[in-house]
Protein backbone atom coordinates (compact mmCIF):
# COMPACT_ATOMS: atom_id res chain seq x y z
CA UNK A 1 0.00 0.00 0.00
CA UNK A 2 0.84 3.49 -0.94
CA UNK A 3 -0.14 6.95 -0.06
CA UNK A 4 0.33 9.93 -0.76
CA UNK A 5 0.00 13.68 -0.89
CA UNK A 6 1.62 17.36 -2.65
CA UNK A 7 3.00 20.17 -1.84
CA UNK A 8 2.99 23.38 -3.87
CA UNK A 9 5.04 26.14 -2.86
CA UNK A 10 5.65 29.83 -4.71
CA UNK A 11 7.84 32.23 -3.37
CA UNK A 12 10.10 32.41 -0.55
CA UNK A 13 9.97 31.23 2.81
CA UNK A 14 8.74 33.86 4.96
CA UNK A 15 6.03 35.58 2.26
CA UNK A 16 5.01 32.37 0.08
CA UNK A 17 2.29 30.42 -0.05
CA UNK A 18 1.84 27.24 -0.64
CA UNK A 19 -1.24 24.63 -0.90
CA UNK A 20 -1.08 20.83 0.63
CA UNK A 21 -3.60 18.37 -1.56
CA UNK A 22 -3.96 14.47 -0.51
CA UNK A 23 -4.59 11.40 -2.66
CA UNK A 24 -8.22 10.85 -0.77
CA UNK A 25 -9.28 14.33 -1.62
CA UNK A 26 -9.58 15.03 2.25
CA UNK A 27 -6.96 18.20 1.61
CA UNK A 28 -7.77 19.61 -1.61
CA UNK A 29 -5.44 22.53 -2.48
CA UNK A 30 -5.24 23.34 1.35
CA UNK A 31 -3.15 26.51 2.18
CA UNK A 32 -0.74 26.95 4.50
CA UNK A 33 2.35 29.55 4.95
CA UNK A 34 4.62 30.99 7.27
CA UNK A 35 1.76 33.13 8.67
CA UNK A 36 -0.42 29.63 9.29
CA UNK A 37 2.65 27.35 10.69
CA UNK A 38 4.50 29.67 12.72
CA UNK A 39 1.63 32.73 14.27
CA UNK A 40 -1.82 32.55 13.59
CA UNK A 41 -2.80 32.41 9.99
CA UNK A 42 -5.66 30.94 8.35
CA UNK A 43 -4.52 27.81 6.79
CA UNK A 44 -2.74 24.44 7.97
CA UNK A 45 0.84 23.41 8.60
CA UNK A 46 2.80 20.49 8.47
CA UNK A 47 3.08 20.48 12.47
CA UNK A 48 -0.43 19.97 13.01
CA UNK A 49 -1.06 17.19 10.64
CA UNK A 50 1.25 14.85 12.07
CA UNK A 51 -0.24 15.74 15.21
CA UNK A 52 -3.63 14.78 13.30
CA UNK A 53 -1.65 11.65 11.87
CA UNK A 54 -0.47 10.27 14.84
CA UNK A 55 -3.37 10.57 16.96
CA UNK A 56 -5.27 8.64 14.49
CA UNK A 57 -2.64 6.12 14.26
CA UNK A 58 -2.44 5.66 18.10
CA UNK A 59 -5.87 5.51 19.09
CA UNK A 60 -6.24 2.69 15.94
CA UNK A 61 -3.91 0.80 17.23
CA UNK A 62 -4.80 0.94 20.70
CA UNK A 63 -8.39 -0.17 19.56
CA UNK A 64 -7.09 -2.96 17.82
CA UNK A 65 -4.92 -4.14 21.30
CA UNK A 66 -8.01 -3.67 23.26
CA UNK A 67 -10.54 -5.39 21.10
CA UNK A 68 -7.97 -8.75 20.69
CA UNK A 69 -7.59 -8.75 24.74
CA UNK A 70 -11.25 -8.69 24.62
CA UNK A 71 -11.95 -5.48 25.95
CA UNK A 72 -13.57 -3.68 22.68
CA UNK A 73 -13.63 0.14 23.32
CA UNK A 74 -16.31 2.35 23.11
CA UNK A 75 -14.51 5.81 22.56
CA UNK A 76 -10.72 6.89 22.59
CA UNK A 77 -10.50 10.30 22.25
CA UNK A 78 -6.79 10.95 21.21
CA UNK A 79 -5.20 14.81 21.10
CA UNK A 80 -2.41 15.24 19.67
CA UNK A 81 0.23 18.26 20.18
CA UNK A 82 3.07 18.60 18.11
CA UNK A 83 6.14 20.84 20.41
CA UNK A 84 7.71 22.47 17.78
CA UNK A 85 10.82 24.37 18.85
CA UNK A 86 14.19 25.65 16.57
CA UNK A 87 12.84 24.07 13.60
CA UNK A 88 13.09 20.87 15.51
CA UNK A 89 9.88 18.91 16.66
CA UNK A 90 10.86 17.91 20.17
CA UNK A 91 7.84 15.97 21.36
CA UNK A 92 4.96 14.02 20.17
CA UNK A 93 2.33 14.23 23.54
CA UNK A 94 -0.98 12.30 22.98
CA UNK A 95 -3.20 13.16 25.18
CA UNK A 96 -5.97 10.25 25.67
CA UNK A 97 -9.57 9.73 27.32
CA UNK A 98 -10.59 6.10 26.91
CA UNK A 99 -14.37 4.62 28.28
CA UNK A 100 -13.23 1.03 28.47
CA UNK A 101 -15.77 -1.73 30.61
CA UNK A 102 -14.09 -4.25 32.47
CA UNK A 103 -10.11 -3.75 31.69
CA UNK A 104 -8.36 -3.20 34.80
CA UNK A 105 -5.76 -0.52 35.21
CA UNK A 106 -2.88 -2.59 34.96
CA UNK A 107 -3.90 -4.07 31.66
CA UNK A 108 -4.93 -0.84 30.03
CA UNK A 109 -1.42 0.65 31.04
CA UNK A 110 0.10 -2.17 29.32
CA UNK A 111 -1.83 -2.18 25.93
CA UNK A 112 -1.68 1.64 25.78
CA UNK A 113 2.78 1.18 26.11
CA UNK A 114 2.42 -1.24 23.40
CA UNK A 115 0.34 1.36 21.30
CA UNK A 116 2.97 4.17 21.77
CA UNK A 117 5.60 2.03 20.74
CA UNK A 118 3.86 0.23 17.48
CA UNK A 119 1.42 2.65 16.10
CA UNK A 120 3.39 3.37 12.73
CA UNK A 121 3.65 6.75 13.30
CA UNK A 122 5.30 6.20 16.49
CA UNK A 123 8.38 4.40 14.72
CA UNK A 124 8.24 6.97 11.61
CA UNK A 125 8.77 10.06 14.68
CA UNK A 126 12.53 10.55 15.91
CA UNK A 127 11.66 12.43 18.86
CA UNK A 128 9.98 12.08 22.59
CA UNK A 129 6.51 10.61 22.60
CA UNK A 130 4.69 11.05 25.30
CA UNK A 131 1.33 9.45 26.20
CA UNK A 132 -1.17 10.92 28.77
CA UNK A 133 -4.03 8.58 29.39
CA UNK A 134 -7.74 9.06 31.91
CA UNK A 135 -9.30 5.28 31.41
CA UNK A 136 -13.15 5.84 32.63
Amino acid sequence: MKRKATAVWQGTGKEGKGHLTTQTGVLDKTQYSFSSRFEEGIGTNPEELVAAAHAGCFAMKLSFNLTGAEFPPQELHVEGVITFEEGTIKQSKLILTAKVDGISEEKFAELVKDAEKNCPISKLLNTEIVVEYTLN
